[in-house]
Formats: C-alpha cells, sequence, structure tokens
C-alpha cells in the first residue's frame, strides 16, 4: 500500500550512504502508524529461542521451530520471515555482540519495505528466496536521489542506474558490503529473506554500535533510512511486534 507516508518519504532527500529509496509495500492501513506518528523509538523483543541441534548449517536452522510458530501466530509475521530475522539476530550477536538489534526491529523494516516479502504478489518460498523478485524504483535522480550504477547491473538488473533489491531493499552497494547466507545453501542472495536480513542487520549495527537505547536505535535505523517518518513507521511496527512477541 502507498499512503501518505510514502509520498512523504519519497520526498526527502537523504545521503547517499543511507539512502532508502521509497518503501515499497508500506504499512498496512492501521499497523505502523502514518505520518502523524511520534513513536521514535522501539524497545528489543527478547532474543529467539534455539535449538539444541540444529537440523542444518544455516542460521534459520538454530531457531526455536516451536518459538518461531507461536511468535508468528501470535504477531502475524509469516513465520518464514519471522525465522529469517530471528536468524539475522542470532548472525548478527556474533559479528556485533554489543548491537542488541532485536528481531522485531528488523521485522518492522521488513513490514514497511516489503510486507515481509510479499509486495506485488511475491511470495517467500521454503528456501527464504522470494518469487517472483522484488525491485524498487530506479535511483535515477527524478524523485529520488541520482546514484549512478555501482554493480554494472549484476545484483539489481539495470545497468544504468541502482535500485533497491529484494525483501529488505538493500541498495547494491550496501549489499556488496554485507554478502550473507542466512539458510546455509552456500549462495548469498538479496532476494533471500534470511540473507537480505542478516545484511540489514549488520548494516545499522555497524553504523549505531548499539541498538538498545533510543539514541542507538535512531542511528542504526537512519543509516537505513533517514526520513522522520520512517523511523516512526518502522517504530510502531517493531514495538507492537516487541509487545505481541
Amino acid at each position: 500500500m502507498i499512503g501518505a507516508l510514502i509520498l512523504v518519504i519519497a520526498l526527502v532527500v537523504v545521503a547517499v550512504v543511507s539512502l532508502r529509496p521509497t518503501p515499497l509495500a508500506g504499512a498496512p492501513e492501521g499497523e505502523a502508524g502514518g505520518a502523524g506518528s511520534s513513536r521514535t523509538f522501539a524497545t528489543q523483543a527478547p532474543d529467539p529461542l534455539l535449538v539444541e541441534e540444529p537440523t542444518g548449517p544455516g542460521y534459520v536452522d538454530r531457531i526455536d521451530p516451536t518459538w518461531a510458530t507461536e511468535t508468528a501466530g501470535r504477531t502475524g509475521i509469516p513465520q518464514l520471515a519471522l525465522v529469517a530475522y530471528a536468524g539475522a539476530v542470532v548472525r548478527s550477536r556474533e559479528v556485533y555482540p554489543d548491537c542488541g538489534i532485536g528481531w522485531n526491529t528488523l521485522a518492522g523494516i521488513g513490514l514497511v519495505e516489503s510486507d515481509h516479502g510479499r509486495h506485488g504478489g511475491s511470495v517467500v518460498g521454503d528456501d527464504f528466496r522470494v518469487r517472483p523478485d522484488i525491485f524498487g524504483v530506479v535511483l535515477d535522480g527524478g524523485e529520488t536521489e541520482n546514484i549512478p550504477d555501482s554493480d554494472g547491473g549484476s545484483i539489481d538488473g539495470i545497468g544504468d542506474f541502482d535500485r533497491a533489491v529484494g525483501p529488505m531493499q538493500l541498495i547494491p552497494q550496501t549489499w556488496q558490503s554485507w554478502p550473507s547466507d542466512g539458510n546455509g545453501d552456500g549462495v548469498g542472495d538479496p532476494q533471500n529473506i534470511a540473507d537480505s536480513a542478516i545484511a540489514a542487520a549488520n548494516h545499522m549495527c555497524r553504523a549505531a554500535t548499539e541498538m538498545e537505547s533510543p539514541d542507538g536505535w535512531r542511528a542504526g535505523i537512519a543509516a537505513y533510512n533517514n526520513a522522520t517518518t520512517y523511523g516512526q513507521a518502522v517504530a510502531t511496527a517493531a514495538q507492537r511486534y516487541a509487545d505481541e512477541g
């Protein structure tokens, strides 16, 4: 859904290193608040429960399936997306042990950016990859920042400019900084929500150092998209997920 919030975000000029294009899906009506929301911080949810013996090599394989099923039921987050966010938290604890980012914050971003990988009729498969592929608007300097091509089209499929890719809407420059493999298939793919959630978490944790305080959380989100309305929408969704999870 593209509402007033999305139109406001589209007009915000941000720095190239933190540029995010207009979120593709936006928060469903009544879920993440609108441009008038005043929430600017979300409490980080407790870490997901883990299994003692993972069934596979991926970070998603470490997540307790009962926890995932029950939490998905309470929050309404699709279970595969939730497991991807939770797996990204497990990985972030290894890379940035002091960051403290919660799965609920990643879920808030996933909701606003692509409705948890469901934008435009896409579906998250059992391999955690979205199909059809999800792409953002071309960043050609029209109503967006002008970002010339940085990947030769190898990531975003176009050769003149960049555009955001996948369910977490990562621009090629960000993905190239954090190529990740969340589901243990040996392939890093920004169209894979388990992979892209790790890249998103690491990107924010590197920028913010810690995300358990209001200032730290806002710094992490600003590294992703520094529009005030964007932060408010993510905060409202993330807090709801923390409360319900």
